[in-house]
């Protein structure tokens, strides 16, 4: 007898936990959702920016970039949902956007777009999930990787190796071969348009980019570290999505910055159900999955407890 191959979504159809007319109804797509929520964005976007500018000449910059750059970073988040094609109903709309949020944070959209599938495809698989964040054995680890230095290290070599025309072993198992120019072209491309906007600021003299997005990236990005470790560190590296990933309660504001990636478990469950419709599938699955409701605190003093635990 053949079995066909175990997914998130036959598991939860398997489990009993869906059924087929439900998600039908949840992973309906629609632009209006997203257009509410991208010009509430811009209007947070446009208020850190005033922000920034009014604290110019004094120490209060530093809080105001901070603040910037929480909401900069998040663009990862929206980046994310476009990846799977799930903010806007047609492909090119999602493809857009996920382009301008890479530019934003230094995430190419199409590698990403591949790396991302073999996460799904892998969670929490040791050698396997190209996303993976190790759990941290001792607390300088904790706190290296809350730095988010290795981050940008691996990031910027990341880039740097594809606008080389190369890849690692390991991206070459996700990324086709026929888009292996393609990733090296996308690379290359946004590598000289951030050479141009630097050319640019130098021939005006003006360098306020700097102060408005490059500082405020660097800022914020130990904040998304903190965010991303909560979606699986410190969960059993096992197949099941019941186990392998955490769902967060949180509060309305970190909801919309994350644009419900809080609820990271529904999402691994059913990947395809849009960001306005997984607080709906949470009501669904959230008796069988795991919540921290403690939200992001609560997984790290988790996260923290099995450092302690490890070491005693």
């Amino acid at each position: 007898m053949t079995h066909g191959i175990v997914t998130p979504l036959t598991q939860a159809l398997a489990e009993g936990k869906l059924t087929r007319d439900e998600m039908k109804s949840l992973m309906q797509r629609s632009d209006r959702p997203a257009l509410r929520h991208l010009a509430l964005w811009l209007l947070v976007l446009a208020g850190t920016t005033t922000l920034v500018t009014l604290a110019w000449n004094s120490w209060l910059i530093w809080p105001a970039m901070l603040l910037h750059g929480i909401v900069l970073v998040h663009h990862f988040s929206l980046q994310h949902e476009c990846v799977h094609y799930t903010v806007f109903r047609t492909r090119k709309l999602n493809n857009i956007a996920g382009q301008i949020c890479g530019l934003i944070i230094i995430l190419p959209h199409r590698f990403f777009r591949y790396e991302h599938c073999d996460h799904h495809t892998y969670t929490q698989q040791t050698g396997q999930d190209p996303e993976l964040i190790p759990m941290p054995q001792t607390y300088g680890e904790y706190l290296l990787y809350l730095s988010a230095i290795p981050y940008w290290k691996a990031k910027f070599t990341e880039i740097s190796r594809h606008a080389m025309g190369r890849l690692s072993d390991i991206e070459k198992r996700f990324i086709p071969k026929e888009e292996h120019a393609a990733v090296f072209r996308d690379a290359r491309t946004m590598l000289g348009i951030y050479a141009l906007i630097f050319i640019g600021m130098a021939v005006t003299g003006w360098w306020g980019l700097i102060w408005y997005w490059i500082i405020p990236l660097f800022l914020g990005e130990p904040v998304m570290r903190f965010i991303r470790m909560t979606e699986h560190v410190g969960r059993p590296t096992v197949t099941r999505m019941s186990e392998n990933t955490r769902t967060n309660l949180v509060s309305a504001p970190l909801r919309f910055l994350c644009w419900n990636m809080n609820y990271h478990a529904e999402h691994h469950y059913v990947p395809l159900v849009p960001y306005h419709t997984l607080p709906r599938l949470h009501e669904k699955l959230r008796d069988h999955i795991h919540v921290e409701p403690g939200g992001y605190l609560g997984a790290h003093l988790d996260i923290l407890h099995q450092i302690r635990e490890a070491r005693a």
